[in-house]
């Protein structure tokens, strides 16, 4: 980005800092770029919406309040429009739609959104409602969330790969959805072919930290510790046994050990990919599709995030998505 005082490339920084939002203050890696000769300080649209996104990650994950993913995700589940759940909610006429579109819903209307996840809590406030919503429509609705509540089964696979963390720092505020992994896996393998075990490892830690330096949020859900060999997922080998259309492959190696390659069978659904989150894992393919297993495993362990945790049990923090090296 070129000074609009100079007119030179300006130098890209960044620093830890702190910003106040409804009057708590919240720390977080502040990103922007100076002019060399002025010292002035100056962000794009882009920047400004990645630095206040990691507040708003926090301040959401505090107060139990929804992402705008979620919020999306819970008004499709009941079928209704945004207009509809506002009016069910006793919100205002476009709020629903707003706190979709990423307006910070205060903390009583977070608690709200978050309780009707639940369709027999959800029902509760369909049955104030009923005299706005018309007899059809009343029916309607309510018979849709008998049905999700007749329905419900537990997620075992999604409990089992995201065991033992939330969607929080810890995996730098990603949804965790097997489905949405599942694509990712599979879209790295269309791309890149089989891929050991160890190689696919190293690509979802590149795409997530990469995918969070360019946004503020993970991509897979996963969580990652550093171990001997680089970082990788929590709990690893329950990622690629538990998501269904991948499979093992024992292989021979030179060596005259084997080793385990990841297969596809069947191509990645890439509607579940916004064209941000497609841009992130092109990038992560052009980069290492040709990079052997050992040496992207080189590469990882030349990266902060494996040099700061490699003697520790903790998740890697995904502020070190700000000193990647190698993306």
């Amino acid at each position: 980005m070129k000074s609009p005082i100079t007119g030179k490339e300006m130098i890209f920084r960044q620093e830890e800092a702190e910003l106040t939002f409804r009057k708590e203050t919240f720390r977080y890696i502040h990103l922007f770029y100076e002019c060399e000769d002025s010292g002035e300080r100056f962000t794009t649209t882009e920047l400004d919406t990645l630095n206040v996104n990691q507040v708003y990650n926090q301040y959401r994950v505090k107060y139990g309040i929804p992402f705008p993913d979620e919020i999306k995700r819970i008004r499709s589940r009941y079928g209704l429009s945004a207009v509809k759940m506002a009016e069910i909610l006793g919100l205002g006429d476009n709020q629903y739609r707003l706190y979709e579109n990423g307006d910070m819903p205060s903390e009583a209307n977070g608690k709200t959104l978050s309780s009707i996840r639940r369709p027999e809590i959800f029902l509760v406030y369909v049955e104030n409602a009923r005299n706005q919503l018309g007899v059809k429509e009343y029916a309607r609705v309510k018979e849709r969330i008998e049905t999700l509540v007749r329905t419900a089964v537990p997620e075992e696979s999604t409990r089992l790969i995201f065991d033992s963390y939330s969607r929080s720092a810890s995996n730098g505020y990603a949804m965790q959805s097997v489905g949405k992994l599942k694509n990712v896996l599979l879209y790295l393998i269309g791309k890149c072919g089989p891929l050991f075990v160890t190689k696919m490892n190293k690509l979802l830690f590149y795409t997530d930290f990469l995918s969070y330096r360019t946004s503020g949020f993970g991509l897979t859900g996963l969580a990652y510790k550093a171990i001997q060999y680089g970082p990788v997922p929590a709990r690893w080998d329950r990622v690629y046994s538990l998501v269904d259309d991948i499979r093992m492959e024992e292989v021979l190696l030179p060596s005259g050990n084997f080793g385990y390659q990841l297969c596809a069978t069947l191509p990645p659904d890439n509607s579940a990919f916004t064209s941000e989150e497609r841009e992130v894992l092109d990038r992560i393919v052009a980069r290492f599709k040709d990079v052997s297993a050992a040496d992207i495993s080189g590469l990882s362990h030349e990266e902060d995030a494996w040099k700061h945790y490699r003697d520790s049990s903790a998740f890697i923090d995904f502020n070190e998505a700000f000193t990647l090296k190698h993306v």
